[in-house]
């Protein structure tokens, strides 16, 4: 590597990871990772669930003498009720016991003739008590069937026959050879997709930003007409490219790292696969395909910064500036957005192949439907294509617009000055 490119970058690198905000950003992004890695556990733990500890639920003893037996013979049925059902003499002290934290609940009834099963209410210090709400809900539905079934003369084979639930599954058909994904693959799937859509989106703003905003301090303080002197505008803009580049991923690597390392916690994969995602459901093929149109997406959007950096002489004007290079990428993040519902649609289809389009889209497709092979490379070939002729074009335009002071230049000044270099 040519030594003038490497003393670029690595002088991007080194500013950027001694900066206090990037550390600071880092610990805290990485901390929400720790959190997020965790939240499967949070979730089950706060919602009353693994916690060696059922609920104390009462119920007064007078009332409904069937329901509360046969709610007895459910929980005690499982083999980690999470719920316990204690009698009391009325409901005088049911809420006395639940005020003083005795109780988590308690149940009262009132008749239904015309249900043929007594209304229920369950009474907390609380209207949100969705993990017990729902197991004492199922476990009344419950009942009310082993009530009602009491009479109509069914063995136990029958019985546990109509118990059943129904063998059910959602398959994506493959319309190749290849078999089709299952709603586990399907899922893991959507969810890779989603994460990629994002951190390619948080990429180009914040990484495309920060290489545009250094590019035109440097014009703003003169302090690039020194580096001009020694390094050449396009080297400077490569370098300032592949540092900042570097950095990023330093930064995804560790952020990346904390939440895959959380979400690998034997106390995290269990609760997850009761959810139906296991990350060793995921396409191998389909993570290359990520890391291919995150680095293309990367590279095509951080020359377009770099280039407009370099004709803007202060800061204060670089946000409008940088504005049509903001919309393209707010554009494409939307339209994956509206394709992840329908990633089949015409607009998908027609926006896969354009390239500041395609590194959301594309890899959209690929995940979330069955592209032909010949949509994929020609998706490709286009995305290569442009970024190689806007690597090209945004070099020229940095090569003359580093040099170029006083108001932003207008684009016929632009080309005019680009027609007397050469990259």
């Amino acid at each position: 590597m040519n030594n003038s490119l490497w003393t670029v970058m690595s002088f991007t690198m080194r500013n950027k990871l001694r900066s206090k905000g990037f550390i600071i950003m880092t610990v805290v992004l990485a901390a929400l990772m720790i959190v997020g890695g965790n939240l499967p556990y949070l979730i089950d733990k706060l919602s009353g669930g693994g916690d060696g500890e059922a609920a104390k639920i009462g119920y007064a003893e007078a009332s409904q003498a069937q329901v509360v037996e046969g709610l007895k013979d459910h929980y005690a049925k499982l083999p980690e009720p999470k719920v316990e059902l204690v009698g009391m003499a009325s409901e005088e002290q049911l809420k006395s016991a639940l005020e003083n934290s005795d109780l988590k609940g308690y149940l009262t009834f009132a008749d239904d003739a015309a249900a043929g099963f007594p209304k229920v209410t369950y009474n907390s210090k609380s209207a949100f008590e969705g993990g017990i709400s729902s197991s004492l809900a199922t476990a009344l539905q419950q009942v009310k069937y082993d009530t009602l079934l009491e009479g109509a003369g069914l063995d136990e084979t029958q019985k546990a026959q109509l118990y059943a639930p129904v063998a059910f599954q959602t398959q994506k058909v493959s319309f190749t050879d290849e078999k089709g994904k299952t709603e586990e693959e399907q899922g893991m799937a959507i969810a890779l997709t989603y994460i990629m859509i994002i951190m390619l989106f948080m990429a180009v703003m914040i990484t495309g930003q920060l290489i545009a905003t250094e590019i035109t301090a440097e014009k703003s303080s003169r302090v690039m007409e020194i580096i001009v002197t020694s390094v050449s505008p396009l080297k400077q803009m490569w370098g300032k490219i592949l540092g900042t580049f570097l950095v990023a991923m330093i930064q995804i690597v560790v952020l990346v790292g904390a939440l895959v390392a959380n979400l690998t916690l034997p106390h995290n994969t269990d609760i997850l696969k009761s959810f139906g995602f296991d990350l060793s459901s995921i396409d191998p093929l389909l993570l290359v395909y990520a890391v291919f149109f995150y680095l293309a997406g990367f590279f095509l959007y951080a020359t377009l910064f770099a280039a407009v950096g370099s004709i803007v002489s202060r800061t204060e004007d670089l946000g409008q500036a940088v504005m049509p290079i903001t919309m393209l990428t707010l554009v494409g993040f939307y339209i994956a957005m509206f394709g992840l519902n329908q990633p089949d649609s015409t607009l998908m289809v027609v926006c896969q192949y354009i390239p500041f389009f395609s590194p959301f889209l594309m890899f959209l497709r690929i995940g979330l439907a069955e592209p032909a092979w010949w949509e994929i490379a020609l998706s490709i070939g286009i995305l290569i294509a442009s970024i190689l002729a806007i690597g090209w074009l945004s070099a020229k335009i940095y090569r003359v617009g580093v040099l170029m002071y006083g108001k932003r230049p207008s684009m016929k000044e632009i080309v005019k000055a680009m027609k007397a270099y050469k990259v």
